[in-house]
């Protein structure tokens, strides 16, 4: 099976390729027909499974097919539980209208709005949003929801767990009756199933079940170590251990790119993929990476979306993700299908919460590593306590200043006043 073979238009399937898509997933070969074919959708799926490019794909070509006219009306509506993955959807949406006319922005709280509100205003076809910052901007009148064509709620049970119920339920009056809908959860609680039925006609239903967890696929481990000694421990698990094909992943552009500089330097050929790299670029690293030229991609999270490698032997997590459900996106790229694989993630003094997350996302333990050259010191984790505290005391020292500046200044005027 291929996106051809789905009847997805060329445009899209150039972008789909050069993202390193070759294969539907069993949640794309399923959906993606019946929404092109205008029916409304309740997917069951698990994180990790691509139902994002399953419903992005359908949307973008439902309106790239049609003479939209010039109103600057948003025609699609996507609403996630989350800043993080609301920002993945719309950089989703992005690489695969890379050669579409259509425009898509993304909203959401805790961040001013002036940027956000700029694009709505310069117009777009395609909006991703959180539920807060969306029924803010529709109460300052930046937005109208009258010519919406397409609504997703994803991650529904997420959105449940965080309380987001009422929001959706006003955004539900905002929405012209006469749409296509899209509903996706992990789980199906009885709240989700009632809240589907408000939302969606008549659905057809596509359920993704996996024959195993990823975490019972993949072999996983952890290593408590200093955060100045994990180049170190790469290094020495590189050339310890037997890592065939190796993907690292890097919390930020520049951590990846200085990773690769270090593994270079040790004789270690490696590369980056990150946003900052230009598509060729990508595609040569993710080349050379299947070939084999190279034994190590070092990668952000955005950047590995779409890294289709059949025989990955190794993830390691350089940086633990703060959101859960990173860690399994990342890990499940070594547990495809019947395959197995192993992960090995690194962890700070600071990152400890991050693991507690993960392992309560999984509902499982990972095994600690405890006999290895770089174990996190005592010394390591005091330092790295003294550095948070400072950067706390920093943050609350200026705005204590800027307390005390403000309200001389009130003094000031008082007095000129007088």
């Amino acid at each position: 099976m291929t996106f051809e073979s789905l009847g997805i238009i060329d445009p899209i399937v150039k972008a789909l390729h050069e993202q390193g898509y070759t294969r539907p997933t069993p949640i794309q070969e399923q959906s993606i027909p019946t929404l092109l074919n205008g029916r409304d959708l309740l997917g069951a799926a698990q994180t990790g499974t691509g139902k994002t490019c399953a419903f992005a794909v359908p949307i973008l070509q439902h309106l790239q097919k049609r003479n939209l006219p010039k109103d600057k009306a948003v025609r699609a509506l996507i609403v996630a539980p989350t800043r993080e993955l609301a920002l993945q959807i719309s950089e989703s949406f992005t690489a695969y209208g890379k050669y579409t006319h259509l425009k898509n922005t993304v909203i959401f709280g805790g961040v001013n709005q002036n940027k956000q509100t700029r694009a709505l205003q310069r117009g777009v076809d395609i909006l991703v949003a959180t539920p807060g910052r969306l029924l803010d901007l529709i109460g300052q009148g930046y937005i109208s929801l009258d010519q919406i064509e397409y609504f997703v709620l994803d991650e529904a049970d997420h959105m449940l767990d965080m309380g987001f119920i009422h929001d959706i339920r006003k955004i539900l009056k905002l929405l012209p009756q006469k749409r296509q809908s899209l509903f996706f959860s992990a789980t199906m609680s009885k709240d989700a199933v009632q809240l589907s039925r408000q939302i969606l006609g008549k659905p057809e239903k596509v359920e993704i079940k996996p024959q195993q967890t990823t975490a019972e696929r993949v072999e996983q481990a952890v290593y408590f170590v200093g955060k100045k000694s994990k180049r170190k421990l790469l290094l020495h698990l590189l050339k310890t251990e037997d890592m065939d094909s190796t993907l690292v992943f890097s919390r930020t552009k520049h951590g990846a790119d200085r990773i690769v500089r270090q593994l270079n330097k040790a004789k270690i050929a490696a590369a980056a993929i990150h946003g900052n790299k230009s598509q060729n670029a990508r595609q040569r690293a993710l080349g050379k990476f299947k070939d084999g030229e190279i034994n190590v991609l070092v990668a952000t999270d955005i950047a590995a979306r779409g890294i289709d490698v059949d025989e990955l032997s190794h993830v390691v997590n350089y940086d633990l993700p703060n959101v859960p459900e990173t860690y399994v996106h990342r890990i499940g790229r070594t547990g495809r299908a019947k395959a197995s694989g192993v992960a090995m993630s690194f962890c700070d003094v600071v990152e400890k919460d991050y693991l507690k997350d993960i392992q309560k996302l999984i509902d499982e333990r990972i095994p600690v590593v405890e006999e290895h050259p770089f174990v996190a010191s005592l010394e390591d984790e005091a330092e790295a306590s003294l550095k948070s505290k400072q950067n706390n005391g920093s943050r609350h020292g200026g705005r204590n200043r800027n307390k005390k500046r403000n309200n001389n200044k009130r003094r000031n005027n008082r007095r000129n006043k007088r």
